[in-house]
């Protein structure tokens, strides 16, 4: 942050502000579009692109700005760029081709919808930060390789849990120390809830039931951490992850591990209910080198073998625009993929599912989500959460139950489930590696 400022008050001096462009208009987007307005100076929002025109209107309106207008086509919101004004769209095509967008934030929370138009924005070679770790952990490797052809970024944002456990372990690791352990601190689990017993919270909040549900089913944490695993090259050392209760401060949980089977392992994404400081992140690290763990005594860091550090918060849109000037500006991304998927996300059933059953997705009523290790999730077929929306199953499934895609029928025509395939066509080979490996 201390290079971010100076450098965006540097494109504010001279006139050269990031053009930035926003895809959704949710609880998020309302307030980066706030955060960029009133707040980020060598910046501009130039257009917001929602299905629903009035809620893309409503993110400038509560950030003070009335005049907005609506552009049907590429042509007319770089007319409006040009002008400097700001311009809202109902059509993905238009902002992702339109000169004078530099970077697109994608922040809808959605999956299929949301890698079309991530898909349309790379081919126009636009940069991409993603507000959106289910995007991120179901589809974020095949999407990092068409980035990567197109010679543009695709990355995380700051800010969220798994922005924020990036730059703590790029922190540890750049004084010295292996990081074992990514982990995020939860405040509440239950992966039976459903949207019933959430929507009066949800109301109260202002915020959409099945985000909310998808929270407090431990589902969204499964996202979060599978993207940090997909970035550090981290496991889960069982499904589900440990996931230990404790009312203690995360400083005194580090007895909580073996320290072999973390090494053994590469090191592992986990997070903990209940602990302090919450909702934190933290990193737990090793160093072998004896002065370094003297000096480390010395500063009341303890006696190792594993070393806490940890971040108390996470501010989530507040600090995307550190993460929009890293990527556009100095070519920094925050997280992105290091390679194929490391860790999946597997839809397990909330309830007793009966054949003929359509499964909603995740913050829903039929089915939570839980990590597992990529190449178990490859060789037991199991399905992504990320798919699980609108299909149906053939057989019934337990309650606790993961469900695989030999218990549903594979939709024909599915963008998202071709996607997928192509992301396991892709990187095959390096799954069947790592179960082989796995196995010695």
């Amino acid at each position: 942050m201390i290079i971010i400022d100076k450098a965006l008050q540097f494109r504010e001096d001279t006139n050269n502000p990031i053009r930035v462009g926003i895809l959704g208009a949710g609880y998020m987007a309302i307030g980066l579009v706030n955060q960029i307005v009133r707040y980020t100076p060598g910046m501009e929002v130039v257009a917001i692109c929602n299905r629903n025109l009035d809620k893309a209107i409503r993110c400038y309106k509560n950030a003070g700005i009335e005049k907005v207008a609506v552009c049907e086509t590429p042509l007319s919101l770089e007319e409006s760029i040009y002008n400097k004004g700001y311009a809202v769209t109902n059509d993905p095509e238009v902002i992702c081709s339109a000169e004078g967008v530099d970077i697109l934030v994608e922040a809808t929370g959605t999956i299929e919808y949301a890698a079309k138009v991530v898909l349309k924005a790379i081919a126009h070679k636009k940069h991409v930060v993603l507000l959106n770790a289910e995007l991120d952990a179901t589809l974020g490797p095949i999407l990092k390789y068409y980035a990567d052809k197109e010679n543009v970024i695709l990355s995380g944002s700051d800010g969220d849990q798994p922005g924020v456990i990036m730059n703590l372990y790029r922190f540890v690791k750049s004084i010295g120390f292996t990081p074992l352990v990514c982990g995020n601190i939860k405040g509440f689990l239950d992966v039976y809830k459903n949207p019933n017993d959430m929507m009066e919270f949800a109301r109260n909040m202002g915020q959409n039931v099945n985000m909310i549900t998808n929270f407090t089913d431990g589902t969204k944490i499964a996202f979060e951490q599978a993207s940090v695993a997909n970035a550090t090259g981290m496991k889960v050392s069982q499904r589900g992850m440990k996931a230990y209760h404790s009312d203690k401060h995360i400083d005194d949980l580090t007895n909580i591990y073996n320290l072999e089977e973390l090494q053994a392992l590469g090191g592992v994404v986990d997070y903990v209910v209940g602990a302090k400081p919450g909702p934190g992140i933290y990193v737990f690290a090793t160093t072998q080198d004896p002065m370094a763990k003297h000096y480390l005594s010395y500063l009341k860091l303890g006696k190792g073998p594993l070393y806490s550090f940890y971040t108390p918060y996470h501010l989530c849109f507040f600090e995307v625009p550190n993460s929009i000037a890293r990527v556009f500006h100095f070519n920094d991304p925050v997280m992105a993929p290091v390679s194929g998927p490391v860790v999946e996300v597997v839809a397990t059933a909330k309830k007793e599912l009966k054949a003929g059953d359509t499964l909603d997705g995740y913050g829903g009523y039929t089915a939570f989500g839980q990590c597992e290790n990529a190449p178990v999730c490859y060789r037991e077929k199991l399905l992504p959460i990320g798919l699980a929306e609108g299909v149906t199953l053939k057989q019934n499934v337990s309650k606790g139950q993961v469900i695989t895609f030999e218990d549903i029928e594979i939709p024909k025509d599915s963008f998202v489930f071709d996607l997928y395939q192509k992301q396991q066509e892709k990187f095959i080979d390096e799954l069947v590696v790592k179960e082989k490996f796995s196995a010695l």
